[in-house]
């Protein structure tokens, strides 16, 4: 099984270990996860807990986004996620929390990296770029980026300006430095991509759960 939370990343900050070592961590809050559907094989051809995070504001709930939590008795939040598990002791109601995580246990965190907008080739590719000197006419550019007559085409991810940022990426491996439970908060030793105040998923590290099985 693979417990997943969704948490907003708060930042960063520094704790000492048993050691007596400074430890550099992130600090992700993971607000209670109320279940919202136990999906079994029967039903929908898997195994799955569906869990609500973020919960909304009563002024800006719309109807047609209450039945699914309604029917569940559960209300209104802002995303629904879910992760395959074979364990039956779950229901509807339930309420995840950071206790899910175990201090010194080994986690992926999944996020956004920041979004830089867009970006000529040294800073999106780190190309040197031309002289600096007057006169030159080549100072950021990239370069030639196509071919002579023939075959007269860029090739295929060629590095060029564009978009940069703003892409999903996971951090494997981290260690839960610590747990804190009445305030909902998980310290996680190192960083991680995304802004302050980004949306995170932490999960049970993949690569663990592989070896284990």
């Amino acid at each position: 099984m693979s417990f997943t939370l969704i948490g907003k990343k708060i930042g960063m900050t520094q704790v000492y270990d048993a050691n007596n070592e400074l430890v550099p961590v992130t600090v992700v809050k993971v607000d209670p996860c109320p279940v919202v559907q136990v999906k079994t094989v029967e039903s929908d051809g898997y195994n799955a807990i569906q869990f609500a995070a973020m919960l909304q504001k009563k002024e800006r709930i719309a109807k047609p986004q209450q039945g699914h939590f309604s029917k569940a008795g559960i209300d209104p939040h802002h995303r629904l996620c879910e992760f395959r598990t074979d364990r039956a002791d779950f229901s509807v109601g339930d309420t995840l929390t950071v206790n899910c995580f175990q201090e010194g246990q080994k986690v992926d965190v999944i996020g956004n990296t920041k979004g830089r907008g867009f970006q000529g080739v040294v800073k999106r590719w780190g190309f040197s770029g031309g002289k600096a000197s007057h006169g030159s006419m080549f100072h950021r550019r990239g370069g030639s980026y196509g071919q002579c007559q023939w075959p007269g085409e860029v090739d295929k991810g060629r590095k060029m300006p564009g978009h940069m940022g703003n892409a999903r990426r996971t951090s494997q491996n981290l260690v839960v430095v610590k747990v804190i439970e009445d305030k909902n908060l998980l310290l996680i030793k190192g960083s991680f991509p995304g802004p302050k105040g980004g949306e995170v998923f932490v999960r049970e590290a993949k690569k663990v759960r592989k070896a284990q099985s």
